[in-house]
């Protein structure tokens, strides 16, 4: 090789930088979308760049820490959020699965286990789902601004009012909101209340964006406001936008509770839930979840369509101020590498209860779904999966 042809080919890897040390980019060189269906190609942990015996254990660490909650999520529903008042049930539960597992690399599937094609409920999963609904709108212009009042844009009672009128879109999307009132039978109070119970009714209001409270009413106050901008069901929306263009299957379901429907343009019209907080939500399979999953790794991209925007997805992905592991409903951030200390600090993670999570990881080009697992035991499967890795 000439001396000039190796200083130009010098030059081209200088300005490119470490091609091996840097973020895998959505859809590049061997990153694969999988088609409708179950024809998903597979392979081997070896040719995805895993040690297999390493990737083994990750999965039998998974299987040995399931959640030792009953499998009857009726049955678990009041273990979960202990000392609620209000908590009766006012949506569908059903019995869950084992634990269940899947593990992409660069798309491809790599490793499942449990029963990655039982539908079962997801809880908190379903406010990803439901934030990326809203980013729908804001994609079309249906929400021009997302710091402007909710009020403006939709002037139902639940918006109205000396504190509920200061709330804008990013204080929902944020749960920084301090919504107050009672929706379908649920004051905002009554959530995870803290305190002693003599004070529940008596707590300050704070002003929007300056505090989080993790709040389910406020969640499904945020449901019942994008439904009120689409002016139709969101599981349509969600169906027609995101789901059936990332292949995945019709076994999904996304339900509201027995209380949550409305008249809208003189058609019965049923809110959705954002959780599975007091039953409802979204029921769903890992498999779909995996979608989802790698739809948000790859920054909204599904082939060659940009399904939500890069905007959007970097603004989801956009630590809350007064909760920096937070981003928009339920994208959770490892910002300082918390609370995955395992994980790179880039990695992020779709989480509600049970442990349901759908791990995502750029640098790595990985998605990781576990299914029913004790909460401590996540960033242990992360951890082993990432083991698992063969550096370069």
């Amino acid at each position: 090789m000439s001396r000039t042809l190796a200083l130009g080919l010098l030059a081209l890897l200088v300005a490119a930088g470490d091609v091996s040390a840097q973020p895998a980019r959505a859809g590049a060189g061997a990153s694969y979308w999988p088609p409708a269906g179950d024809a998903w190609e597979r392979r081997a942990p070896e040719a995805a760049g895993f040690d297999a015996a390493l990737l083994q254990q990750a999965i039998d660490f998974s299987v040995a820490s399931e959640s030792k909650l009953p499998r009857d999520l009726a049955v678990a529903h009041p273990l979960t959020w202990y000392r609620e008042p209000y908590d009766a049930p006012i949506g569908p539960f059903a019995e869950r699965g084992p634990v269940t597992g899947i593990v992409l690399r660069r798309g491809y599937i790599v490793a499942e286990w449990g029963e990655p094609q039982r539908v079962d409920m997801t809880f908190s999963v379903a406010k990803s789902f439901l934030s990326s609904v809203v980013g729908l709108a804001f994609d079309r212009g249906l929400i021009p601004d997302l710091n402007a009042r909710v009020q403006d844009l939709v002037p139902i009672p639940e918006f109205r009012g000396p504190h509920n009128s200061k709330i804008a879109w990013d204080h929902l999307l944020r749960q920084t909101s301090d919504w107050e009132g009672t929706l379908w039978g649920k004051p905002d109070w009554a959530d995870r209340p803290q305190g002693e119970p003599s004070t529940w009714l008596q707590r300050k209001r704070n002003e929007p964006g300056s505090v989080y409270k993790y709040n389910d009413v406020r969640v499904n106050a945020l449901a019942l406001a994008a439904l009120h901008v689409w002016r139709k069901p969101l599981p349509q929306v969600l169906r027609d936008e995101i789901m059936d263009p990332i292949g995945a299957t019709r076994s999904w379901r996304w339900v509201g509770y027995e209380n949550s429907w409305i008249d809208l343009d003189g058609a019965r019209v049923q809110s959705v839930s954002g959780g599975s907080h007091w039953g409802g939500g979204l029921f769903i399979s890992a498999r779909d979840q995996a979608r989802f999953g790698l739809l948000t790794l790859r920054g909204g991209r599904w082939k060659e369509k940009q399904l939500l925007s890069e905007k959007w997805v970097q603004l989801a992905r956009t630590p809350t101020p007064v909760q920096p592991t937070y981003g928009f409903m339920n994208w959770m951030l490892n910002t300082e590498r918390k609370p995955l200390p395992s994980a790179p600090a880039s990695a992020f993670f779709h989480e509600g209860a049970g442990t349901n999570a759908i791990y995502c990881d750029p640098e790595n080009d990985l998605v990781v779904v576990v299914r029913w697992i004790e909460r401590p035991a996540l960033d242990g499967v992360v951890q082993r999966v990432l083991a698992a890795l063969r550096r370069p």
